[in-house]
Parts: structure tokens; sequence; C-alpha cells
């Protein structure tokens, strides 16, 4: 067979299996045939010219954005162009709902183009005022729908698009709407010193004012914007009662001038920002102006002037917004919302200082724009990546500049980095508290794409964004501290887990309960969840070898009762080889009650919780191969782990301590079980909180635990969880009322079984943070340094559960659930009679206007 030639034969056409196709002469080609085929001879395909419908749409949903290998844009050319265009062929039914709905949706969906998109529609109204005028009737639609629905960031979106529009209006433009909301922002906050609403109603007239006058510089307008500032001021600058709460930098022990930055809310931040900005004749310097009236020659147009110059461009009445009152208010927004940076106000200004207003209006449109595309990581990866073209040129440096040469910049050369700026905003939104807006992983995975789309710009800012991080670690709020190291594991795994792991090599020495030292312990725990032990002590140098010990790369814990020298350990020997050969209920109880007859003799005051030992860490070693394993091996014994459970809480809380025993290398694996015991209910949440923050508090060396933080967080997530969905079904009015009813008696008792958990958290935290626990009576054996540490962790643990129970209580406290009210029955509509068939066609007849309704039919047929 290797002697045959199964290559193709070119001379018969290629044919095989003995099928000759046609001639193929191959001959050499004259001058003749080149000719025809590369010369004037050659058959083209006709070029077909683009509509306008699709041009329009894609000049409106790439503005801005980079060429993609084209020659750079015009982009006031290319948005006059698409404004010419849009008018040219307004009479075309298309043409018309692509320029109306794509620049809508360009506004809600993107907010960094909302000044081009304004333009655009600027530049249609030069040519054709109906085309503005169709635009705007679609916003104002859009906004009056979304204040009713209280969908406040697209009413912020939409009101800076009608505010960038404002050289269209006659009149004072959006001035009335923003005056009206600030009404409506009064009368919250007297209602409630803790209402957020009104707060987020400031925030968005604030944020309006600078499009505005950088739409309408004129006089009048700086005018009422200069009182309205003045009313502004009042909510603004007033502190709120929550501030506490959600201070990512909380004072410990009450020292404010140690923090790595200034408190400060966003709405305050911008008020002072505004005023500044008023001082200075508002410049406004990072707003694009992507519009300039159009000048046509008088003679083309036919205007009148004489000067060769148009007219003016035609002005439209300002819509009617109405406001509604009272307002629409969610009881569940309850916290204010903090500035948050790590570049900010340092000795090279990298990112916009706070007392600049480009650093509220680039963090503003860049966190929309990440919240808004949580769908599509790679196009909000793109957008950071070309934030610099979104805003004016000469706001930012150019990409890729090394932050050592930012010190080389003078003469007022901007050395503000958009690699910082977006990895500011993207960290303003993992820190974000009480909680950010997505799920932790959606913001993870931006990161990620801009790492890889220009790995050359954003490695460098998020090393210092590390670095910064780490170096304020144990002033960060504790919760914040553990996304910090859920981000950094899992970004490392994205990235062969390669850091420069020698910086932190001076901490190794610090106790485990020092935060540095807490943080890397627990971030290289996380690492080994992501990967396997052996693969992440090849990437540590030699010093942090001892924290991933050998022991670790065992995927199968030892068995403790291996060894004679544990009590039973005869009896746990039997009992593993019967649950492995899956022995019958009688043959296990022998030996279980034999160990508990043990016990009794040798004077353990419970026997139960000896045999409840020897019997789950038998469970786990049958099931030690994976989490299916043990998972189905707990799903098969959970009739005799629940009847044990509820024989005592003491059996209980050994189960818990068993499954943390056997998996103490691994703490991941004790965590995911501990979840699925819950989720049988073999243990109850109390016990778990209890265990955790009693049995093993350890004189408070426990808070400086991760797997502690993990087990407690994870257990009262679940609890809220269902506290939350019974809510919400008993809010849902497809059910009967009488099940709404069921459920509405149900939800206090869960109501108060999270409360209880809060309580006990609250009171085991506290007493380690005032130092007032019994075992800290004792001495420490690092001394009062030793013990300070300790009750920071307290400190620090109060605050995070007060700030939890505030928002539980915010939205399923009796306040935000109020009365079940039976609803208004509906009428049942009411049967006419049956009309005559000769009837019926008579009425198809008139309705379908023709000589008679059986002619239509057989037409049809």
């Amino acid at each position: 067979m290797a002697d045959v030639d199964r290559r193709r034969d070119d001379r018969n056409g290629g044919g095989g299996g003995g099928f000759r196709g046609p001639r193929n002469d191959r001959r050499k080609r004259g001058r003749d045939d080149d000719e025809y085929e590369h010369g004037n001879f050659r058959n083209q395909r006709a070029r077909q010219e683009i509509p306008p419908g699709t041009r329009i749409r894609r000049v409106l949903v790439e503005a801005a954005e980079d060429a993609q290998g084209r020659e750079p844009v015009d982009i006031k050319g290319a948005l006059s162009n698409v404004g010419k265009l849009a008018a040219d062929n307004w009479g075309d039914e298309y043409v018309r709902e692509v320029f109306v709905t794509v620049a809508l949706k360009v506004v809600a969906e993107q907010p960094l183009k909302i000044p081009f998109i304004a333009a655009a529609v600027l530049y249609a109204n030069e040519y054709k005022s109906e085309a503005a005028a169709e635009v705007v009737a679609a916003a104002t639609l859009q906004i009056q729908e979304a204040l009713q629905e209280g969908a406040w960031r697209t009413v912020k979106l939409l009101l800076r698009f009608i505010a960038c529009l404002s050289p269209l209006f006659e009149e004072d433009g959006v001035v009335p709407v923003l005056n009206e909301l600030f009404d409506r922002a009064v009368d919250l906050q007297t209602a409630s010193s803790e209402d957020a609403i009104g707060i987020e109603l400031v925030k968005i007239i604030l944020l309006t004012i600078p499009y505005l006058i950088a739409a309408n510089d004129s006089d009048a307008i700086k005018e009422q914007v200069a009182e309205l500032l003045e009313k502004t001021e009042i909510v603004a600058t007033a502190p709120h009662s929550l501030d506490a709460l959600v201070n990512p930098y909380p004072a410990m022990g009450g020292d404010d001038d140690n923090r790595p930055m200034a408190f400060g809310s966003v709405i305050s931040l911008v008020q002072r920002q505004l005023q500044e900005e008023t001082n200075k004749g508002w410049p406004l310097s990072c707003i694009p102006r992507a519009f300039e009236p159009v000048k046509r020659e008088a003679e083309a147009n036919g205007d009148t002037n004489g000067n060769g110059e148009h007219a003016p461009s035609q002005k439209h009445t300002f819509p009617v917004i109405e406001v509604p009152s009272p307002i629409y208010a969610n009881s569940g927004e309850v916290f204010p919302e903090v500035f948050f940076s790590l570049y900010a106000d340092q000795d090279v200004e990298s990112v916009p200082p706070t007392t600049h207003i480009a650093c509220s209006l680039i963090r503003d449109a860049v966190v929309d724009t990440v919240n808004i595309l949580d769908f599509n990581r790679n196009a909000t990866s793109k957008y950071l990546n070309e934030l610099d073209n979104f805003w004016t040129p000469g706001t930012f440096t150019r990409r890729e500049t090394g932050f050592d040469r930012l010190k080389e910049y003078t003469g007022g050369v901007s050395t503000w980095k958009p690699e910082d700026v977006g990895i500011d905003a993207l960290f303003s939104q993992i820190f974000k508290l009480p909680a950010p807006q997505h799920r932790l992983i959606c913001y993870h995975s931006v990161i990620t794409e801009v790492c890889k789309l220009a790995p050359q710009a954003i490695a460098p800012s998020l090393g210092r964004a590390i670095r910064f991080i780490y170096r304020n670690i144990d002033q960060l709020d504790l919760e914040l501290q553990y996304r910090f190291m859920d981000w950094f594991a899992h970004h490392l795994s994205n990235f062969e887990f390669r850091w420069k792991w020698q910086e932190w090599t001076a901490d190794i020495p610090l106790p485990d309960i020092h935060p540095r030292r807490a943080f890397i312990n627990g971030a290289l725990d996380k690492e080994i969840r992501l990967s396997f032990a052996k693969r992440i002590r090849e990437t540590l140098p030699d010093p942090f070898q001892v924290l991933v010990p050998a022991s670790k790369e065992k995927d199968v814990p030892d068995f403790k009762y291996a060894s004679d020298n544990l009590p039973y350990a005869t009896e746990a020997r039997a009992l593993l080889k019967l649950l492995k050969e899956k022995a019958s209920e009688e043959q296990i109880q022998a030996i279980f009650d034999d160990i508990s007859d043990q016990a009794s003799s040798h004077g353990v005051p419970d026997p139960l919780v000896s045999s409840t030992d020897v019997y789950m860490t038998c469970i786990l070693n049958v099931g030690s191969k994976s989490m299916s394993h043990v998972i189905s091996n707990i799903d098969r014994l959970k009739d005799k782990l629940s009847a044990l459970a509820t024989q005592s809480e003491a059996a209980r809380r050994q189960i818990i301590s068993s499954v943390v025993d056997f998996w103490s290398l691994h703490p991941g694996n004790a965590a995911n079980i501990v979840d699925k015991l819950l989720n049988y209910t073999i243990i109850t949440p109390m016990s778990v909180i209890e265990w955790a923050l009693h049995e093993r508090m350890d004189r408070g060396r426990a808070l400086a635990s991760a797997q502690m933080y993990e087990l407690v967080s994870h257990t009262v997530a679940k609890v809220s969880a269902r506290v939350r969905q019974v809510l919400q079904q008993r809010a849902n009015t497809s059910l009967p009322f009488d099940q709404r009813q069921v459920i509405d008696a149900v939800l206090p008792r869960e109501r108060q079984t999270l409360r209880d958990l809060y309580a006990t958290i609250e009171d085991a935290v506290a007493s380690v943070a005032n130092g007032s626990q019994d075992e800290m009576m004792e001495r420490y054996e690092g001394g009062e340094e030793e013990r300070a540490i300790i009750m920071q962790w307290g400190e620090r643990w109060v605050r995070v559960w007060r700030r939890k129970a505030a928002v539980e209580e915010a939205v399923v406290g009796e306040a935000a659930v109020g009365e079940l009210v039976e609803p208004e029955p509906i009428p049942e509509p009411v049967e006419e009679p049956a009309a005559d068939m000769n009837d019926a066609l008579d009425a198809f007849e008139a309705e379908a206007g023709t000589g008679g309704a059986m002619d239509v039919i057989d037409e049809v047929s």
C-alpha cells in the first residue's frame, strides 16, 4: 500500500476511483488572458452604497471610539455628517427609527458618549428641526417612565442628555426640572434622617449641572445654577447618620489622623467641586465640546441675513416633565455613597484630585458604564482602555506612560493616567459598601479582560493598587479586606499565580493574628483552592515555603483513628469498614452504642459527643475522594446524622468540629461541607455561630481567621436569603391571598431567627472589642500588643455585622415590609349574547370594505 500514489491527478481533472473528469489543460496563458483577468475586461461586482440608516447606526454606536486600524476620525465632522444624513433622509421611516432609537439606546447604555450623541442631534437640528424634536419627545417619554419607576440612573443619564441639548431650547431648559427634584429631595430628607433617595436626587442635580453649563454658558443659566447650588449645599454637606458604617477606612480607637484617605460622601465632594468651578468661571475643561454651529452660504440655503452665514437654528419649547409627588422611594436603599480612591490626592496626580470636578464626572461616567454593561466584559474593557477618547483632548496623558515619567512633567501638562482612572473606578465598585451593585465576579472579570487587552498599561497600575491596599490592610474595613483577598487570589489564578512575593518577606515573622500576615495566609489558601498546593509552592520564594507545607499536598487527610494511641481507635476502624461496605443500620448502631458506653465509663459528660466524632470522621474519610463523594455519603446517612444532631446541641457542634478538624489543611473543603450540612438541616445556623464564636474563639484569636469569617458570613447569608425569599413570595400577587397569609405568618419567625443570629454575633465580638471576654482577662503570651491587635479585630467585626444587620432591617424590617392587604377583586367580564351568523358576516363585510364578506373569504382561500 505504501507504493500506491494517492496524490491528485491534475491531468484528468483530479477525479479518483477511476472517474475521469473534464479535461483541464494548464497551458501557459498568454498576454490576452492576463489582460482579460486583470485589466479592464474583468467582470467586476457592482459596488453597493451603504444605506443611510446603517451608516447612521454605525457612527452613533462607535462614536469617539478608536478607529481600529483606520485613519483617525474627525469626530465633529463625523457627527455633522450623521446629522445632515439623518436630516436629508428624514422622510425614510427606517432612518427616523434608527436615529431616534439608537441615539437613546447609546445614551442609556454608554454614558461616556452622551456629549457626542447630543452633538449629533444638534447637528441634525441645524438641517431639519423635526429630527431633533422627535428625539427630544422620545427622551421625554423615557424620563417620565423612569421617574415613575424610580430608575434613578436612567433619570440621571437622560437628564444629562437633555442638558447637553440645551442650545435647542428657548426657555431655561432643564433647570426647572432640577428645582423640582430638589423639592422632592427636601421632602424625603424631612421625613427621615436616614433617607438615601433624597441624597440620590441631589447627586443627579449636581452631576447634571456641569453638562448644562458646558452646553449653554449664558449668564442667565449661570445665575440659576448659582441659586440651585446654594440650596443643594444644605443637603450635600449634612452628615448622614449611617456614614460611620460605610467608611472604608474606619478610625480604629478613634484615631482619625492616620487614615489613608479622608472620608467624604460623593455629593459633598461634588458640591465642593462645583463651588470651586464657579469661582474659576466654569472652565469645565474635561467635558468635550463636539458641536459647532454649521456655517452655510446665504445663497445656498436661502437665508436672508446677507452676511454669508446661516440664520440661527430652530429653537424648541422645552418639554413638560412632571416629577411625581410623592417620589418613588425604595426602602432598601438606606446608605449614603462614599467616594473611594486608591490613587487620589497623592504626591503625583495620576488621577484627578478630589478638588477637581473631573474627578467626579469621569468617575461617574466610568462606573455607570461598567455597571450597565455587566453582561459584556469585552466591551467594558474596550471602553476602559479607550477612556481618553471620550473626554477633551489633553485631559489625560498618553496611554502606557510610565508612572516614573509623570514626575518629569511640567508646564501644566496633564499627568492623569487613563489606566489609573479605570482601575480606580473598578475598585470603587469592588469596595462599595454595604454591597456592590453586581456580583464581585463581574468586576473581577473586567479587570482580567483589561489586563489582557493592554497588559503593559494596566499591570503597573494594578501593582500600585495592590501595594497601596496591602500597606493599609489593617485600617481597611474587614469585609473589604476579604473582598480584596478573594479578588487577589482570583486575579493571580488568571496570570499563572505570578506576584512579587519578595516585597512582603518582612511580614513573614509577624504573628498569625497580625492583619498583614492574616491576609497572606488567607490569600495563599484561596490560591490553593483555585489550583493545588504543589503548584502554588512552585510560585513562592523560599521564605514563603513554610506557609504551604508539604502536608497540604495530600489529597486525602490521614485518618486520625488509624493510631491506637487515641481512644475508640479500634471501634472507629471497624465502623469505617462497615461504612465502606454499606452495612446495615443494626451493625453500625452496635458499634455506636459501644463507643457511647465506653465514653460514659470514662466520665465523659456527654457520651454522644464522642460517638458523633467517630461517626462523622468515618463518613468524611469514606467521602474524601471528592466533594461529590462526601455529599453522596451525607445524603445516604442524613437520617442518622439528623437524629444525632437533634439529641444534643453539643453533638451538633461536634459535627462541625469533626469536619473542620478533618480538613484542617484545606479550610475551603470544610467550609463547603458545613454549607451542605446546613442545606440538609443536619446542623442549624445558630450552632455554626455558637461553635465559631464561642467554642473556637480562642481568646479572640479566631477573629483573625479567614475560615471563621467565611463560615459565619456564609451561614448568615443563607438565612438572609431565606428571609428575603419568604418576603418575595409574600409580595407575589399571583399567589392566592390565603397562601400569602400563610407566608405572612411565617415571616416574623424567619425574621426573628436572623435577628437572633446578628445579636449573638455582636455579643460575642463586642466582648472581644472592649476586652471584656472571659478568657481575655488572662495574660497573653504576646503581652499588651497582642491583646491590642485582638481588640482591633473585635472592633472590625462589630462594624461589619452592625452594618449587615442595618441593611437587613431596611429590607425586611417592620417599617419596610408593611401590612399585608388583600387586593381588590377584579370584576369578571359580562358575557354578551352570541351574535347571529348573518350579523357577524355583515360586520366582517363592513370591516373588510369590499363588495361582500364571502368575496373576501373566497379571495383569501
